[in-house]
């Protein structure tokens, strides 16, 4: 088992999570994080930490998904080990529904 960030942290991209993760797994892109679920090591501090509740294991059903999402990504993506503010709008964004096709972005963010 692994955990996975879901299309909850689109556009909101809070980094509670990135500040607790004894192992930095956690890398970032332009609108949101992923989780590089070769280095997690399931301890599951993270999940309490999101906001928008974003993180989830990825044995739960229909997450095939985002865990071929995450593992993408974080061959991709810069490294974030370091808690910063969420986006200004990021409440607005926080129990929208339709998140991916309309705010995902493959660009990098900007890592530690």
């Amino acid at each position: 088992m692994t955990y996975i960030v879901t299309d909850a942290c689109i556009r909101c991209k809070y980094m509670d999570c990135v500040e607790v993760c004894p192992v930095d797994c956690f890398y970032e892109g332009e609108t949101m994080l992923v989780i590089h679920p070769d280095e997690c090591i399931d301890c599951g501090v993270c999940v309490p930490e999101c906001p928008a509740e974003a993180i989830e294991a990825d044995t739960e059903s229909g997450l095939e998904k985002w865990l071929e999402l995450n593992t993408k990504y974080a061959d991709i993506w810069p490294n974030i080990t370091q808690n910063r503010d969420a986006p200004s709008d990021a409440d607005d964004y926080l129990n929208k529904t339709g998140k991916f096709e309309a705010h995902f972005s493959e660009k990098p963010g900007e890592g530690d």
